[in-house]
């Protein structure tokens, strides 16, 4: 039989493990060959898989730009270099890739939406309003108001504080995660305002220009437990639910604030401590099933990935009450993804269903009581302008030193992301987050997960600690520049404490 070869567009750490995953997972279930491959990637991806001996596949693109990936996957197709790809990067859909590859015959090869859909994820009002049309639970208040009205700002930020117990700013538009911003009491209005006004002011004059409104989206603050639900589509409105990620988009422990930023994620663990039967059926009622619904009707639904972020509220039996949608991501979530992916055995037969249409014959095959947790690996402070680190200023080009054989050893997957390589096969810091830990432990027979969570947490800990990864600081041969957040996949403790037998 010969191989399916799918190719995940992007440079991040999803698209690699993703294609990783696609070329070495083994169905017990849905037999097939399938090959994975990363379209652009990181310059430091393609030698770290031959260093690995990973059977990972690299589709190049000359320069980050829609019409640049437009050509490379064209070319692929023609060439049979790939049957089908998966655009992970929200960026690409908004600017229109699939659209592009449509004009060009490969729409029908290309799994994500095309530009009349995009305003899903790249405008957040109008998304809102989605949503209420469709009857998909969101916010119990919210509105629109001009970004440079500070005293109608203020006003409903006052109201939302006194009637919910906080407000949420968001940009409207693409900011990659990072657009919300919390306020919980009055003495924080004024800071959080001036915060996201300065480092969006350039984006409202691209999108808005200087004379119109300045839309900014306020809404009420919502509690309970933050979970996301990552949906596969297919051309004729068949769906699959993977399983659930926890996210851990702050910089470090504890609530998001000014000095601890929503970054692009620091971290998750799959399953969610919250998942159960009775959840994933409520998410299907009162999420996929009205919003698949309502994309059908309105004429913009493709073989695609809906990612929505949601609260969801508990009974004293921890039975679900209620799920409301923050937003709505038309892809994969980042690093949700990667443990998400480490579960599952048959990610290449569900994105063939996918693009075929049969999404309804092949259900997420996902590794009996397994549980993954996934690391990210940031640059911290410090160089030789002292710079923050992330998600502020960052040190680039450090060497990167990694332990190889310990890895192997200790079964831990190590995700290049923000990293570079140099002729002669040395691996760098290129900024951001540099690398991603993953690993897998299954729960056995009288184990509660909490006790199965902190061993796999220890495991990927004791190999930080221990300097197996570092990138070497400029000022100290002997130091690590890496920095990571300790407290991810605590929450399953936290879970047991709650509803003991959780």
């Amino acid at each position: 039989m010969e191989k399916a070869k799918i190719g995940f567009i992007g440079t991040d750490g999803r698209s690699f493990l993703a294609a990783l995953e696609t070329s070495r997972a083994t169905s017990e279930l849905y037999p097939g060959d399938y090959q994975g491959f990363v379209v652009r990637g990181t310059p430091a991806m393609p030698p770290f898989a031959r260093r690995m001996n990973w059977p990972v596949g690299f589709i190049p693109v000359a320069e980050n730009t829609v019409a640049a990936y437009a050509a490379a996957l064209t070319a692929a197709f023609q060439q049979e270099t790939l049957d089908l790809a998966m655009i992970l990067p929200e960026a690409l859909i908004f600017d229109g890739l699939v659209d592009q590859l449509t004009a060009t015959g490969y729409g029908e090869r290309v799994l994500g939406l095309d530009k009349r859909g995009a305003f899903l994820e790249a405008d957040k009002i109008a998304c809102k309003r989605f949503c209420q049309e469709a009857g998909i639970p969101v916010a119990p208040a919210w509105t629109e108001v001009d970004a440079r009205d500070f005293p109608g700002v203020l006003q409903i930020c006052l109201g939302f504080l006194h009637e919910y117990g906080g407000a949420v700013l968001k940009f409207p538009y693409s900011a990659g995660g990072k657009g919300a911003r919390i306020i919980l009491n009055t003495w924080e209005i004024r800071d959080v305002y001036d915060l996201l006004i300065n480092d969006y002011r350039e984006s409202y004059k691209q999108f808005c220009g200087k004379k119109n409104p300045w839309p900014l989206l306020i809404e009420a603050r919502m509690s309970g437990v933050e979970i996301s639900f990552t949906i596969f589509v297919d051309k004729a409105g068949n769906y699959q639910l993977l399983p659930t990620a926890m996210d851990y988009p702050e910089r470090f422990e504890g609530p998001p604030g000014i000095d601890n930023p929503i970054t692009g994620g620091m971290g998750s663990i799959s399953p969610h401590p919250m998942e159960s039967p009775a959840l994933m059926a409520l998410a299907e009622e009162t999420i996929a099933r009205p919003l698949i619904n309502s994309m059908q009707e309105k004429g913009i639904l493709r073989p695609c990935v809906l990612y929505p972020g949601c609260f969801a509220s508990f009974d004293k039996d921890f039975q679900p009450r209620s799920i409301r949608v923050c937003e709505i991501n038309i892809r994969p979530g980042e690093p949700e993804f990667q443990p998400i992916v480490k579960r599952l055995r048959n990610l290449g037969a569900l994105l063939v269903a996918m693009q075929e249409g049969r999404l309804q014959e092949v259900a997420p095959e996902v590794r009996a009581g397994q549980i993954s947790l996934c690391l990210a690996l940031v640059t911290g402070p410090g160089g030789p302008k002292q710079q923050k680190g992330y998600p502020w200023s960052l040190t680039k080009g450090e060497v990167l030193e990694i332990d190889f054989d310990y890895f192997d050893k200790k079964k831990i997957t190590v995700i290049p992301s923000a990293m570079d390589c140099t002729e002669d096969g040395v691996f760098k810091s290129d900024g951001s987050r540099v690398a991603f830990l993953v690993a897998n432990a299954t729960v056995k027979a009288g184990q509660k997960r909490g006790q199965v969570v902190e061993s796999l947490r220890q495991r990927l800990l004791n190999a930080f600690d221990q300097g197996k990864i570092r990138v070497i600081p400029r000022e100290n041969e002997h130091g690590n520049r890496l920095a990571l957040r300790r407290d991810i996949g605590l929450h399953y403790q936290k879970a047991e404490l709650l509803a003991p037998g959780g």
